[in-house]
């Protein structure tokens, strides 16, 4: 099987709507929604949830009432000032166990947190792996680790061909999680002075893991000098201008709507999405 990711520098280039057109026009594949602490695919490809897994990661300090002795040394090591009046407060609490170690009563333990969910959902385009992290939940790129795992077995069981990723944008480990090992990054950006910058930050990501990319200017028209600087630097790089997808408000429409845009109507956004797909495939088998 070959594994497509899509990322983006930064947020809201479109990468989620580029994705959610291959899965109308991607034939054999299965979706994964590696953007765990924003996961959006699902809201506009409406999947039927089949399985629900839970995600422990990390630990938070609980405090014994009846062994406490209330001498006030865990508050007083506690640099984040997650510890008053003897409880602890589990949105402050990092989980570095400094108060469990210097307890004289041990009076503290540290427990697994139930960090968010995963799922095993489908969709009218095929199988859709998908999570979703807790209110400040972290390990985002161990959980985003785990949707791609049940992606490829999902893949293997099915015997299909492609894995099509939404990944998160920037740089960071969850960045890192969904890129490692993948066939073909597609960097969605835009003509703007910070879709520029980013998309530079990415593609080293990229070039640092080895990982071939290939590069998609989303709203093109929206400043075109602009966009002739992000050609001009993707030659200088080795890197292919694979499609320059216009500004076109069909896009809302079809969000609106609830259905990605190459299903909602054929027009210029979606014939060069569909071009895009095919450069994808030839990128792929060369």
């Amino acid at each position: 099987m070959k594994e497509i990711v899509v990322l983006s520098g930064k947020g809201g280039t479109g990468k989620t709507s580029v994705v959610g057109s291959f899965a109308v026009v991607a034939k054999n594949k299965v979706l994964a929604d590696c953007d765990v602490d924003a996961a959006d695919l699902y809201l506009l490809l409406s999947p039927t949830l089949k399985e629900e897994k839970e995600f422990w990661s990390g630990h938070v300090a609980v405090i014994n009432e009846e062994e406490c002795t209330q001498c006030g040394l865990c508050q007083e090591v506690c640099r984040f000032d997650a510890i008053k009046d003897f409880k602890v407060d589990p949105i402050s609490c990092e989980g570095c166990g400094f108060c469990y170690h210097v307890c004289p009563s041990e009076a503290i333990t540290m427990k697994e947190c139930l960090s968010g969910h995963w799922f095993i959902s489908e969709t009218r385009y095929g199988a859709l792996i998908h999570a979703r992290l807790g209110i400040a939940g972290e390990n985002s790129g161990k959980l985003v680790a785990l949707v791609r795992q049940d992606a490829k077995l999902v893949a293997e069981k099915e015997g299909l061909e492609y894995i099509i990723t939404d990944g998160p944008p920037g740089i960071g480990c969850p960045v890192i999680s969904s890129l490692s090992g993948a066939n073909l990054a597609l960097l969605v950006t835009e003509p703007t002075l910070s879709g520029i910058h980013d998309l530079e930050r990415v593609l080293g990501v990229c070039y640092h893991f080895g990982i071939p990319a290939l590069v998609c200017i989303n709203k093109y028209d929206l400043n075109e000098e602009n966009t002739r600087q992000i050609e001009d630097y993707c030659w200088g790089q080795g890197i292919k201008v694979a499609a320059k997808i216009p500004l076109d408000n069909v896009v809302t429409e079809a969000l609106v709507k609830g259905l990605p845009v190459v299903e909602y109507s054929q027009n210029r956004v979606s014939q060069e999405i569909e071009r895009l797909w095919q450069s994808i495939l030839v990128a792929l088998n060369t």
